[in-house]
């Protein structure tokens, strides 16, 4: 198997500082079912291209298949895995490059945190859905797509093509995006895996998806064939990146849509109608005619959104803001004035702009928008001056050293009429069958009902509020709502 990253951007040996692996030497690292190699088949100061390949051995895999797995006899020596990329080639990458996945370089901080110039080619990719599928997964992701379909004989077209596809990626991208987009996406288009599907999955495809599983347009079919259309998995999965927040679109699951002439399977519709139930919870809407059932992040946004009406608050602004789930909604009704976006990433902010279609708003909505990049925990005049602010899923995210400095910043300098924190419960945490640690990879801490109660009683102390706490999703008996929320009033 064989993967080549190329980049242009100048000095193009750095490539070799964010890959960790020094262009002047062939690497070899073992794995389980043989042996991957990095090398640099070209380093220059204008173009340099890594390439990790990865040779199976045959042999290996047999030996260390289990005891119920079926015997093909020849088929288990001869076969297409030593050629196409599949799961193999993506858990080598995730080992090979494990620190570059991470974001991490020390010798070029700055060059990792921002795109650079990418080309990424796989020569031989085993794709269910064919070109057409490449181009919808990754597309949404900010690449140029060439996939083209290999034929089964180039001495005879008219057997036509097989399933193979040779697929070329070209974009600006960070590195560290590049490579978990890949790692998700090899045995999606594969549809299979080499290994045992467990529950640690959900952890890696979350982990993996940071950043852009939960707003891509084909979430749905990536979750499923990711976790190999396992149904407690891909529900588990799709609560977490409900979890998430504002990166979930509107409907969390996309019509269940697979390729032509393949008929979609019953777990698979299962799983997506149960997507949006808060698991170990009653439906919020069981009974005939009542409401759709909505996942928790729309729960939860339409809960801010409802204080605020219930408030009057006229000017908002949304700390953290995110992609701009609850930014658009504000902006759907009039009697908001002003509202205000801000997040400390400015690829956030990026993608607010294009889901709020910034740059075909209307002039009328446009002048009740603001969006400007702004960090929480240090003073900034524009945060002052607005009705209400929003901390939606927000503090569990600041490192608690650090929590005082957001406390003063937001109740004591900007000091708005009310302020609204949501926050994971995490008595609720035991709801999730498959959730092993926290909801989020990036969450610092997660808070129970008592815990959240003492931070928010000692903020009115000090800044001169008082809050009232009120439940988002379902209220369990036993471990409360899976979202808490403390309505801060001053005065």
């Amino acid at each position: 198997m064989l993967l080549t990253i190329s980049t242009t951007t100048r000095p193009a040996t750095d490539l070799g500082f964010l890959l960790h692996k020094h262009p002047d030497r062939v690497q070899e690292f073992g794995q389980s079912f043989g042996t991957a190699r990095v090398l640099y088949p070209e380093a220059s100061e204008e173009r340099c291209t890594a390439a990790l390949m990865l040779e199976v051995d045959p042999v290996r895999l047999v030996r260390s298949r289990g005891r119920s797995s079926p015997d093909f006899s020849l088929g288990q020596y001869v076969n297409d895995r030593p050629y196409a990329a599949s799961s193999m080639l993506a858990v080598a990458l995730a080992d090979v490059f494990r620190t570059a996945r991470a974001g991490i370089c020390k010798a070029r901080p700055e060059l990792a945190a921002g795109p650079v110039e990418l080309e990424i080619t796989v020569p031989a990719l085993p794709c269910r859905g064919g070109p057409e599928l490449a181009h919808q997964l990754f597309e949404p992701l900010g690449w140029q797509v060439e996939a083209r379909a290999v034929p089964l004989d180039e001495g005879f077209p008219e057997w036509g093509d097989s399933r193979y596809v040779r697929l070329v990626l070209r974009g600006a991208v960070r590195l560290a995006d590049a490579l978990n987009h890949l790692y998700v996406m090899l045995p999606v288009l594969d549809d299979a895996k080499h290994y045992w599907i467990a529950s640690d999955e959900v952890d890696k495809l979350v982990r993996a998806g940071e950043g852009w599983l939960a707003s891509h347009p084909e979430r749905g079919r990536i979750t499923r064939r990711y976790l190999g259309r396992r149904r407690s998995l891909t529900h588990e999965a799709f609560a977490r990146l409900a979890e998430l927040g504002d990166d979930v679109e509107e409907e969390l699951e996309p019509p269940i849509e697979e390729e032509p002439g393949a008929q979609a399977e019953p777990e698979a519709q299962e799983a997506a109608a149960e997507a949006v139930v808060p698991p170990g919870g009653e439906p919020p809407a069981q009974q005939e005619g009542g409401p759709e059932r909505r996942p928790l992040n729309l729960l939860r946004r339409d809960a801010v959104v409802a204080v605020l009406a219930e408030l009057g608050a006229r000017s908002v602004i949304d700390l953290g803001c995110g992609s701009g789930g609850l930014v658009g909604e504000l902006l759907r009704d009039p009697a908001f004035t002003k509202v205000t976006g801000v997040d400390v990433s400015a690829r956030a902010l990026a993608l607010a702009a294009r889901r709020l279609k910034l740059d075909r708003m209307p002039d009328a909505r446009r002048e009740r928008l603001e969006l400007f990049q702004g960090a929480l925990t240090y003073t900034d005049e524009r945060f002052a001056g607005y009705d209400a602010a929003v901390l939606m899923e927000v503090v569990e995210h600041v490192d608690p050293p650090r929590l005082p400095a957001l406390e003063r910043v937001v109740f004591g300098d900007a000091r708005p009429g009310t302020v609204i924190v949501t926050t994971p419960n995490s008595e609720y945490n035991v709801r999730y069958e498959f959730l092993t640690g926290m909801r989020h990879p990036d969450h610092r801490f997660e808070w129970t009902r008592a815990e959240f109660t003492a931070w928010a009683e000692r903020v009115c102390r000090e800044y001169g509020y008082r809050v009232a706490y009120r439940p988002v999703g379902d209220d369990d008996p036993e471990v409360g709502p899976p979202t808490q929320m403390g309505v801060f009033s001053r005065g």
